[in-house]
């Protein structure tokens, strides 16, 4: 297999090799150590270590954000990927611990061009080279990030490896071979691997509502992100979330008014007792919303199917049409499958009990399924991420449009229960 060296990638890239790889824009601790990102097609970009020093293996993707670079490396939906910032300049705000979407960084391994020799601002409580280190994340920078992003784009996106310290002695042979031995995305199981263990409440008191709770809802974590509780609190919503691993009975045993399922990594193929229990939910009319692998696993349980993208929807610029309203939305997105779905009209889910249902959302870069509502029971899901930590803030109205789902309901269902009690009591006379 061949190999194929980084500053063979552009004409200009022998000028770029030379700026990016100065000791004058890296961190000092690590500019001096050599680091090489390996593509499993051979194709070899070299730099220097930024972070931890070691190997780190997974999925090569790039994310299109010009901000929010913390957001992304503590979004569990990154599980087991190496992410490339098409930034240029990453770290320049440091980090803090508000800005944290989860517990920890959850990106198997970070790919920079010109990493901050500092942080400087005033929310900084640390450098993001630090953060790496005491976090174990293996990092390269010095990189030609934009020709590793057109070459993922041409050739999509695939397994790599980021070596550095005394893994980068080896061959290149054997790095390849390394890259080759690790578990391709399709087929991952991850959500139980980064959902929490126990369950836990967000009440609304605690984030600015004032009075009682207007709902309860019951939130599977596949890989849930801090803000989406936070946005449900803020409207004076009641969270409950639950591990992957919850069942109906735990579901039930709450009362809740909605259900939501999150976002989270891995291949949507692979969540069968995720969708066992949305279906359960289903049947039960309990009103449902979903988020990223929430979306994909509503499109399962109504008999769709699910494919990989060529190099998937990652950033937050990505332009989304509402079928409904016909606006554009600007939105953060993080996915690298989506759900195969009828574009155009109403159609009978393949799971006729569940009625008719219809493509709310649709990407226009690609004309992906960007979101599904259902006809006849009370569910919808969206592709990309609306509580959009990091910005922007154009489909918030997303969780409104719930909490009005469930009041509709709530209020249907008193109505149907207040007509049956009408009519036996009539029956009795």
């Amino acid at each position: 297999m061949p190999i194929v060296e980084s500053n063979d990638v552009t004409e200009s890239n022998e000028v770029i090799e030379e700026a990016v790889t100065s000791n004058d824009t890296a961190p000092a601790a690590a500019a001096s150590t050599p680091a090489v990102l390996v593509l499993e097609d051979g194709r070899i970009f070299r730099g220097s270590s930024y972070g931890a020093t070691g190997t780190a293996l997974g999925e090569a993707v790039f994310a299109t954000g010009m901000t929010g670079y913390q957001e992304t490396i503590t979004d569990p939906s990154y599980a087991r990927q190496l992410v490339v910032q098409t930034a240029p300049h990453i770290g320049n705000t440091g980090v803090n611990k508000d800005d944290a979407e989860s517990r920890r960084i959850w990106v198997a391994g970070y790919i920079v061009r010109d990493a901050a020799r500092r942080p400087s601002n005033w929310r900084s409580e640390r450098s993001l080279d630090d953060e790496l280190v005491e976090q174990g994340i293996v990092g390269i920078q010095g990189v030609d990030t934009r020709a590793i992003t057109r070459h993922l784009r041409e050739h999509k996106t695939m397994r790599a490896g980021i070596f550095s310290g005394d893994a980068v002695r080896a061959t290149d042979k054997e790095l390849v071979d390394t890259v080759l031995a690790s578990a391709p995305m399709e087929g991952s199981r991850l959500a139980e691997e980064v959902s929490v263990d126990e369950a836990y409440t967000v009440e609304p008191k605690d984030w600015g509502w004032d009075g009682e709770p207007r709902f309860s809802i019951a939130a599977i974590d596949l890989g849930i992100k801090r803000m989406t509780p936070i946005r449900f609190a803020e409207r004076g919503v009641r969270v409950h979330v639950l591990p992957a691993t919850a069942t109906l009975a735990d579901v039930q045993a709450l009362h809740p008014d909605g259900f939501f399922m999150s976002n989270g990594p891995g291949d949507p193929a692979t969540a069968d007792n995720q969708v066992k229990l949305l279906r359960s939910v289903l049947d039960e009319k309990i009103p449902y919303f979903g988020i990223c692998f929430g979306n994909q696993i509503l499109g399962r349980a109504l008999g769709f199917g699910t494919y990989k993208l060529r190099y998937g929807h990652r950033g937050i610029n990505q332009p989304v049409m509402d079928r409904r309203t016909g606006k554009v939305e600007i939105t953060s997105q993080n996915h690298g499958f989506a759900v195969d779905a009828p574009l155009d009209g109403a159609t009978q889910a393949p799971e006729e009990r569940f009625g008719r249902v219809e493509v709310s959302h649709v990407s226009l870069n690609d004309d992906v399924v960007e979101g599904l509502s259902c006809l006849d029971i009370p569910a919808f899901s969206v592709q990309y991420h609306p509580e959009a930590a990091s910005g922007p803030h154009d489909a918030a109205y997303l969780f409104d449009r719930f909490i009005q789902l469930m009041a509709d309901t709530s209020s249907k269902t008193t109505t149907d229960t207040k007509t049956a009690t009408e009519s036996k009591t009539e029956d009795k006379k």
